[in-house]
């Protein structure tokens, strides 16, 4: 198990990109939550086997039909207390 944390800027807001990062997150059994910031980005925490969260990293660069994305930080964490459910990842905020 591994954790990351996924900063994604660009028009990801209002494009249901959280909606969508939700049903991605699900698919591949990744647990963890995602949320709107107040400058317009979307920020994500992602716990679950490594090559899934490569690709949900890789589906995060590019997002649902109407995002546009521009840039994504990603932080690979060792921390993984807030481990959830497989199937348990949360829109918060």
């Amino acid at each position: 198990m591994a954790k990351v944390r996924i900063q994604i800027a660009g028009k990801v807001q209002g494009v249901f990109f959280r909606h969508s990062a939700r049903q991605q997150a699900k698919t591949m059994k990744i647990s963890g939550w995602i949320k709107n910031l107040s400058d317009g980005s979307v920020l994500c925490e992602a716990i679950g086997l490594e090559k899934s969260l490569l690709d949900f990293i890789t589906w995060c660069k590019q997002g649902p039909p109407h995002a546009q994305v521009t840039n994504t930080v990603v932080e690979w964490l060792d921390d993984q207390k807030q481990a959830l459910d497989p199937a348990d990842f949360q829109i918060i905020g």
